[in-house]
Parts: structure tokens; sequence; C-alpha cells
């Protein structure tokens, strides 16, 4: 992961005010604690980015879209249910959103879960499930796919394959895709449709991404995230599906959001080229002269516009009513 700048690069002309503002106080908040982010244990890197980077972000979040919050233990693994505060919609009652937060496989357990969460049920006005999976260097793939496999076979319980729709940002847009493939692989179906966000198929940081990574800089520097990848293949297709088309080729329509300034944006922009080869309905938004996870900071027009993308696009793919019997996919 490319390091950061000591100074911010200049906002590109076509960013809303907002936008840029908020890159440069996202900076200067980090700035103090950059050496400890990338030198000191992972506790303490968890403790500053909970503190100075999610707390106040979940904060606004709460303030800009209302929703009721609760914990719930789902076959031994911790997971938080968000519930729009106006209630759910009768078109859906039958459906669910599961979230895979980001953070690197090794942060944001239980706050950035929060951060996407909140918004995307608020906005798009269904109940959202977000997954506290295990993560490194305390543990290895694949500890994170066996998780959300765990609460997948217990919602399928209560919704069918189509109601369920799963949704992550950076590392939890990449366990996204890793979720499909392990589902396959292990009998269990296809859910109705995800979205990787911040994310690919495939690692991050390559590509010409990888380039302007270097350029602009990155939000945080942290250089344990990969732990949890240190005894897996990154050519198995079910670490990197990215280059594999027979699995592809199963994948439920997907939405997929970059940005610019993201160096995860190669690795999203390929994994679209390869689903659309593959057949699969895929759906890709691009923001220009914004970073890696912008929408972080939710009061943003540009972040109100890929909540609006979100919900839409559920809306549009999850089925919304209990069918009589299951479609195979």
């Amino acid at each position: 992961m490319a390091k950061p700048l000591l100074a911010p690069p200049p906002p590109s002309v076509h960013v809303s005010a907002e936008a840029a503002q908020a890159a440069v106080a996202t900076r200067k908040l980090l700035a103090p604690h950059m050496i400890e982010l990338m030198t000191a244990d992972i506790t303490v890197k968890r403790s500053i980015i909970d503190q100075y980077f999610y707390a106040p972000k979940i904060n606004e979040a709460r303030q800009l879209y209302p929703v009721t919050e609760s914990v719930l233990e789902i076959d031994g693994v911790y997971t938080e249910v968000f519930t729009p505060a106006e209630g759910i919609p009768p078109q859906n009652a039958h459906r669910v959103l599961i979230n895979l937060h980001g953070g690197g496989f090794a942060l944001g357990a239980r706050t950035e879960g929060r951060l996407e969460s909140i918004p995307v049920a608020s906005v798009a006005g269904i109940r959202v499930i977000s997954i506290d999976y295990r993560q490194g260097p305390e543990h290895r793939f694949p500890a994170a796919s066996e998780d959300v496999a765990k609460v997948y076979r217990h919602l399928l319980q209560t919704y069918t394959p189509e109601q369920i729709g799963i949704f992550g940002c950076s590392a939890g847009g990449l366990l996204t895709a890793q979720s499909v493939a392990w589902f396959n692989a292990h009998g269990l179906p296809t859910p109705g449709a995800v979205g990787i966000f911040c994310a690919g198929a495939g690692k991050f940081g390559t590509g010409d991404a990888g380039v302007i990574a270097d350029t602009f800089g990155s939000s945080i520097g942290v250089d344990d995230d990969f732990a949890y990848f240190a005894q897996a293949d990154w050519n198995s297709a079910l670490v990197a599906p990215q280059e594999h088309p027979n699995v592809l080729e199963r994948f439920p329509p997907t939405l997929l959001i970059t940005s610019t300034r993201d160096f995860a944006m190669s690795s999203t922009l390929v994994t679209h080229q390869r689903l659309v080869e593959a057949g699969v309905d895929a759906e890709l938004h691009v923001y220009e002269g914004l970073g890696h996870y912008f929408f972080a900071d939710t009061g943003l027009p540009e972040s109100r516009h890929v909540f609006d993308v979100i919900a839409r696009f559920f809306d549009q793919e999850l089925a919304a009513a209990e069918p009589l019997m299951p479609t195979a996919r």
C-alpha cells in the first residue's frame, strides 16, 4: 500500500468543494499518527483508526442517516444489524443485505461496518447485517470466508438466495467476491446480487492504480493488512476470482464502484471487464478525482450519489417477495 504524502495533492477541478475539503481534513486528523500507523503493532493501529478516523465519521453518519442498531450473534459470529429508523417499506420486507466491512483484513471490525451499513440501510430502506469476520494478523485465509458462509447459511433459513444481497468496500469488496466463489465451491446457492466497492476480485495496488497511489498518496499506511493472506495462494479462485472465468460466470448481477485516485481502481476495472466477458450483468461507476473509500465522508454530494446508486441497484436486482420455489442459478 502506498505511503501517505506529507502534503496533499491538488484536488481535481471536477470534485465538489466539500470533497476537496474533506480530503484535507482527514489528512490533518491522521497526520500526527502516521508514524505509529506504519510502525506500531496492530492493536495500536486499530485504536488510532477507530478513534480518529471511524468514530467522528460514524457520528456524522448516524445524524444524517437515522437507523436503529442491534447486536446479533449468528452461529458464533458477531454481527450488527441496522434497520432504517422509519421502518422497512413493504417491498423490502423479504430482503436483506450482508455488509462485509473494509480495513485491509486487519482493521475496521465493529467500526467500518457501521460506517458502511448505516447510510445504505437508511437510503435503501433495507435491513443490513454487518459481519465481524475474523481478520489478520490473528487469523489467516479462509477464516473470513468461513464466517461469511456461516451467516449466509443461517439467513437462507429465512430468505431465498434471490432476496439476499452482499456488499463491501475495500477488503470487504474483495471478500464479497471471495464469498461468492466460496459459496459456489461449497454447494451454496448464489446470492441475488452483490456490490464490490473500492476493490475488485483480485489484488489491490496492481496495474496503473499502483502508480496513481504513489502519485497521490493514501489516507493511511498500514503494513500488516495482508498478514491474513500470508499462507494463501493468489492464483486460487477462492482468493482472487478475477482471473477465473468459470467462477466469474456464476456471479450474480454485480455493482462495482471505484474512483480515479483509488489504489484499487485497476482491480475494479479489470474485474468489471472480466465479468462482462463472462456474461454477467455488471454495472460500473467510476468517480473522478476521489480517493479510496471516499464515501466514508457520508455527507458529500458524491457520497449521496453512491448511496442512491447502491439503493437503486439492490432494489432492481433483489427479489421483492418470497417466490413459491427458489430459482436455481
